[in-house]
């Protein structure tokens, strides 16, 4: 989900070169999570994750970024909220999960923050979105409550 930059060869031709080298699996990115990144997302739940934010994104149904998810969280508002679990430095959103668990909102770990900020529809990477229930997505979004919500919950 990263963008490709055409990049000239000497013969004419163009190549399509990634910005920021090649795709990254699902497993390298998993290397460079935090120590806090649980409960983990699988690679399928990642990817239905993906695709539920990317539909609340164009009907604008999400709450993107620490200070704005806290906020509404805060609030009582209802979701799904997503971490991305190569956030650095950690401090910025530990808070978050523990209050998820005071309000009984089902929260994950996904692997990537460039991955999540794009599918939101931004250029820049995203480390926290709460996804808002609503009836034009309403399969995917019950589909991921449920498997988010049997995800196991860290000690």
């Amino acid at each position: 989900m990263t963008k490709v930059k055409k990049e000239k060869v000497s013969d004419g031709e163009e190549a399509a070169v990634e910005a920021a080298g090649p795709e990254r699996s699902y497993a390298e990115l998993v290397a460079h999570l935090n120590p806090i990144a649980q409960p983990l997302a699988s690679r399928k739940l990642s990817k239905k994750l993906y695709k539920c934010v990317k539909k609340a994104a164009k009907g604008k149904n999400i709450r993107r970024g620490v200070k704005e998810v806290q906020k509404f969280i805060n609030k009582g508002e209802k979701g799904i909220v997503v971490l991305a679990g190569d956030t650095l430095p950690i401090d910025v959103y530990s808070h978050l999960p523990v209050m998820c668990e005071d309000r009984s909102l089902p929260y994950a770990y996904i692997p990537s923050k460039v991955d999540l900020g794009s599918s939101a529809g931004s250029k820049r990477p995203t480390c926290v979105i709460l996804i808002k229930p609503h009836a034009d997505y309403q399969d995917a979004y019950d589909e991921c409550l449920e498997e988010v919500s049997l995800l196991p919950k860290p000690l």
